[in-house]
């Protein structure tokens, strides 16, 4: 079973590429953000289990479907992970929101941790980290392992964009979790920005640059 899942929905494709584009402000850019997250949302949820239940409609008695048991988690990497947060809460209004704050040092490109805050049951639930772009996957590898020393044992890692190096990586430590992308790119610069990339995506969302 592959666990590196690329969703190439024309609808997402083509939001995706709006965001690409330096001239795309932050209001459209966090809008456009918003809304492939709930696209690919459907995807991430796509294997929940289902249960029968007998409901009525205006019209007559009925069996339908309902999500069995199985409760959700979203824990979005600040700051950026935060843009991704209101898409699936509104496919997923009930799941609850953790936050892990990560930086990225800029002489040594590695992660620093300065937050984390979890609901109490997280080790219950099917947990997905959020992180527009997967880079050199140090934030996202340094994520997933503060939630499994919590007893996190179902994890899903939902980016927009990620490099090969950062896809590997993951792959590498973390061979057990689920990768969900929109596009996989070219490269790594000597920045460690993703090429061709859109940015850098937290000043993108928030306008602070």
């Amino acid at each position: 079973m592959t666990r590196l899942h690329v969703i190439n929905h024309p609808m997402i494709q083509h939001k995706l590429t709006i965001m690409r584009k330096k001239e795309t402000g932050s209001k459209d850019f966090r809008q456009l953000l918003d809304e492939i997250s709930m696209l690919m949302g459907y995807e991430v949820t796509r294997d929940l289990p289902l249960e029968d239940v007998r409901i009525e409609t205006p019209v007559s008695k009925m069996t339908g479907k309902e999500i069995s048991g199985r409760k959700l988690a979203i824990v979005p990497i600040l700051r950026a992970g935060l843009g991704m947060m209101t898409g699936l809460q509104t496919l997923v209004p009930v799941a609850k929101v953790g936050h892990i704050g990560l930086y990225r040092d800029e002489k040594t490109h590695n992660p620093v941790v300065y937050y984390c805050k979890l609901p109490l049951d997280i080790q219950e639930r099917l947990v997905i980290v959020t992180d527009p772009m997967l880079a050199t996957g140090g934030s996202s590898c340094d994520a997933i392992r503060m939630l499994k020393e919590r007893g996190c044992r179902n994890i899903r890692l939902m980016c927009l964009v990620g490099a090969p190096e950062g896809i590997e990586r993951v792959q590498k430590e973390h061979p057990d979790v689920d990768i969900y992308l929109a596009a996989v790119d070219d490269h790594l610069n000597e920045n460690a920005y993703i090429v061709p990339g859109l940015g850098d995506a937290g000043d993108r969302i928030f306008g602070t640059k």
